[in-house]
């Protein structure tokens, strides 16, 4: 039998069986199925425990040690105590090949897979807060959480700091298991109480009642309070009685309060709160404390344009306005008399106790001094005293002090018409008048200048009759006719027509003003203070003499026609206001009341030889 051929293959298959040989990757995975793989979670048990370490097998070649700083009850771990270890590595080379094992990954893994497990986004987990970082803080819900700073509370946050050290429940914002990232929320949580809280609280709620609360905030018209869980509003009107300038000046930020419920607005989840209707309302019974006419004292708490509020008591305060402040002077600022924190005395002149109102007089606590001038200088009683003022209607003289007398202008002659007062007063002048009238309740005086002499008009009918030549002085001219002064500054009215027997085109051309003239009387109106002249008639002898024979056969009978002659003047005035025209000085005025129409022009009674034309329209006034 030949020998067999010995060759290194089958001297290798001798040795070592090629075909049941593990492979590389075989070998390697037989750890991982055992569930020794680094990152992975397993059960290891305690055979060992110095000060510093505690010794693990997890069942693997060797032991690894985990330091004691891993674990958060170490003094509790004992040997043959089964516990969670995480292998970071299953052997490191540094360290003998021993495994490196961590129990705090395992317990953050293991609360990681418990949170994703059983906690959902939006859904609560207990936390305490740990530490402040940047932007918020940082909570331990099993693993670290964030929670911004806007997610803390309902309201602005002061100081993150103090809320280190809370455990309560938190709102799971977001979950990123990626990232191995949580953020929470403790304001939902705390919004959602408040609100559970607010709803029953406002169920509670009814006006009248007496609640606690805390100061949270204060603005400029009131405080908000919080009556845990609800803010209330106390305005600043319901915070006393009295006047204050600012809720400041009554409560602080954490003041603890009693406080009334007002009033509670359930759709708008609004609630008013009061601090004074704890008190008695001072109001009440006002008018028995402070009736009508009786004196007070009090002090100024504030000053208007109008007038000073005066405080009578806490709560209760009077007006004095600015025209119950002196009798004599025009006030027309409160602050002219009166200052805030001055101590005064006054009347009370009215209480509204619905309306909170008391009116008081600070001129009243003196002596009506025009109802003393009243008693001082009856009606008819002359006085004297300076001009002061003027205005077109009337002069004012001075009486005494800050008391003035009005001279109007109708009361400043009987004879003419004055359209300013300055025509016949200067300021400053000494002036003696008569009192027409004296009305304490309308603070007025009546004064007359005229009054001091007699009415000339009243014995015009012992002085002149019709067919009396007088003399006088040209006043004034018009385009109808000259008016001349007579005795006693009476005026008669010389018609154009009577100037002259012949035809008068323009008066000026006939007679200027300062003319001595002499004309007859052809007709008086005491009543309408009127006096009509004829220049042209004044040198018939015969009339002179007292005959009418001549001013007869001229159509100017005395019971007839002298009312005619009269006519004509009414008739060139009339005439003259329809044309615009106007006497130089308002002389038309004097022959007419100031509230009197001219009556309608009447046709002028023919002369007898030649018959004169008839009137034309009179030319635009000239100034003589």
């Amino acid at each position: 039998m030949a020998k067999q051929k010995t060759t290194p293959t089958n001297l290798t298959s001798s040795i070592v069986d090629l075909d049941n040989i593990p492979t590389m990757s075989s070998l390697m995975g037989e750890d991982t199925a055992k569930g020794f793989a680094q990152g992975t979670l397993i059960k290891g048990r305690v055979v060992g425990k110095t000060d510093s370490a505690v010794l693990v097998d997890i069942g693997y070649k060797s032991e690894g040690m985990i330091p004691k700083e891993e674990f958060s009850r170490f003094a509790d771990i004992q040997p043959g105590e089964m516990i969670d270890v995480y292998i970071e590595q299953l052997e490191d080379e540094y360290d003998n090949n021993l495994p490196v094992l961590s129990a705090r990954k395992a317990e953050i893994q293991r609360a990681w897979d418990n949170i994703v497990a059983n906690y959902p986004e939006g859904s609560n987990i207990q936390g305490t807060i740990k530490r402040r970082v940047k932007g918020g803080l940082i909570v331990d819900v099993g693993v670290d959480a964030f929670l911004p700073g806007s997610q803390v509370d309902v309201g602005p946050v002061r100081n993150l700091e103090d809320y280190l050290g809370l455990t309560e429940m938190f709102r799971i914002l977001k979950i990123s298991p990626e990232r191995r990232n949580i953020v929470v929320s403790r304001r939902e949580i705390v919004a959602a109480a408040r609100a559970e809280q607010r709803a029953k609280l406002l169920r509670e709620l009814q006006p009248g009642q007496i609640r606690q609360g805390v100061v949270k905030n204060i603005t400029d018209f009131g405080a908000f309070i919080d009556l845990t869980g609800l803010d209330g509003l106390l305005h600043i009107t319901d915070m006393s009685w009295g006047r204050i300038s600012h809720p400041s000046e009554m409560v602080k930020v954490g003041d603890k309060l009693e406080v009334m419920v007002l009033d509670v607005d359930l759709e708008k989840q609004r609630v008013s709160l009061g601090l004074k209707q704890r008190q008695g309302n001072p109001w009440d019974g006002v008018e028995i404390k402070y009736p009508i006419h009786s004196r007070i004292k009090g002090r100024v708490v504030n000053v208007l344009p109008y007038g000073a509020f005066v405080e009578l008591e806490q709560g209760v305060e009077g007006l004095i306005h600015v025209s119950e402040m002196s009798w004599t002077r025009r006030i027309t600022k409160a602050s002219d008399v009166l200052n805030v924190g001055d101590e005064v005395e006054a009347v009370v002149l009215d209480v509204q106790k619905e309306a909170r109102k008391i009116s008081l007089g600070l001129r009243q606590t003196q002596e009506n001094p025009w109802e003393v001038l009243a008693l001082k200088f009856p009606k008819g009683s002359k006085i004297k005293g300076k001009v002061r003022n003027m205005t077109s209607y009337g002069a004012f003289v001075q009486i005494q002090d800050d008391i003035d007398g009005m001279i109007h202008v109708s009361d400043m002659s009987w004879t003419r018409k004055v359209n300013h007062p300055s025509e016949v007063l200067e300021k400053g002048q000494e002036v003696e008048a008569v009192v027409l009238d004296i009305d304490p309740s309308q603070q007025r005086i009546s004064l007359g200048l005229k009054q001091l002499t007699d009415d000339p008009w009243s014995s015009i009918a012992e002085r002149y009759k019709a067919g009396d030549v007088v003399e006088g002085t040209v006043t004034k001219i018009t385009s109808f006719g000259a008016f001349v002064q007579l005795s006693d500054d009476i005026e008669g009215l010389v018609h154009i027509s009577q100037l002259s027997e012949d035809h008068v085109k323009r008066v000026k051309d006939v007679i200027n003003v300062g003319d001595k003239v002499k004309a007859r009387v052809v007709r008086i109106d005491a009543e309408e203070r009127r006096i009509g002249l004829s220049i042209k008639t004044a040198a018939d002898e015969g009339l002179e003499a007292g005959g009418l024979t001549r001013l007869g056969e001229q159509g100017l009978r005395p019971d007839e026609e002298m009312v005619d002659m009269g006519d004509i003047f009414d008739s060139a005035l009339a005439e003259a206001g329809a044309n615009g025209s106007r006497p130089v000085g308002g002389a038309a005025d004097d022959l007419f009341g100031p509230d009197e129409e001219p009556p309608a022009p009447a046709q002028p009674p023919a002369a007898p030889e030649p018959p004169p034309a008839a009137p034309e329209t009179p030319a635009a006034p000239e100034t003589p």
